[in-house]
């Protein structure tokens, strides 16, 4: 029996405000059409919950047309998440640097199937801690709020790590598209494309696929 292929996952730039919502829904249509991605974690800009689940209505339709979930992150939010994703639409929330209570208590309230992802860990112990709170998914990599750029090789190896070990999903993100490859590689289930990535156009997401579907192919 084959292996399932590794899928994609688009990550949006950090602060997306609605002033960036048309142009961005028009890219997201662009590379959901060139690959198959199972997701889009879209990193909002903090702001009062009524704005924020009117922007997650005009996204979500861009996004969950073409089969992905749309995943909501908001750094410095100190409203509720959950209740953004729920009211806008959303498949689910994702937190970076989480806490461990944090996640099982919104392990607890998110309701009707919907999605719990961690990520920015950079430590084996603070991964195992988060996948024994019911996330659904753990993600590796991925740019900081700050712009600092996680070390490509660290992110290689937990995600290896990770996906040869357990059982609960690994997004490996790469920041550049020469990493796709080695991510690709480790067995991950999810690949992550930063937007500086895909946003420039789809033929990147395109070249990401096509390497997922030769690394599926029988020697």
């Amino acid at each position: 029996m084959t292996e399932p292929l590794t899928r994609l996952v688009l990550l949006s730039p950090h602060r997306v405000d609605a002033g960036q919502a048309d142009a961005l829904i028009a890219s997201l249509r662009d590379a959901l059409s060139a690959g198959d991605a199972a997701a889009v974690i879209l990193r909002l800009a903090p702001s009062d919950e009524r704005s924020l689940v009117a922007l997650v209505k005009r996204i979500a339709p861009a996004t969950q047309e073409a089969g992905a979930a749309l995943v909501l992150a908001c750094a410095g939010f100190s409203g509720d998440l959950v209740s953004v994703a729920a009211r806008g639409g959303a498949d689910g929330v994702h937190l970076d640097k989480p806490a461990e209570a944090d996640l099982r208590d919104l392990r607890g309230r998110l309701r009707d199937g919907r999605i719990l992802g961690a990520g920015g860990i950079e430590t084996r112990h603070a991964a195992m801690d988060a996948g024994e709170a019911g996330i659904d998914y753990l993600m590796f990599g991925g740019l900081y709020p700050d712009g600092a750029t996680p070390d490509p090789e660290g992110v290689r190896a937990r995600a290896a790590w990770w996906a040869e070990i357990f059982e609960t999903p690994c997004i490996a993100v790469a920041g550049a598209e020469a990493e796709v490859a080695a991510l690709v590689a480790t067995g991950a289930e999810f690949v992550g494309l930063e937007s500086g990535i895909w946003l420039p156009g789809a033929e990147a997401v395109a070249r990401a696929q096509a390497l997922i579907a030769r690394s599926g192919e029988t020697p």
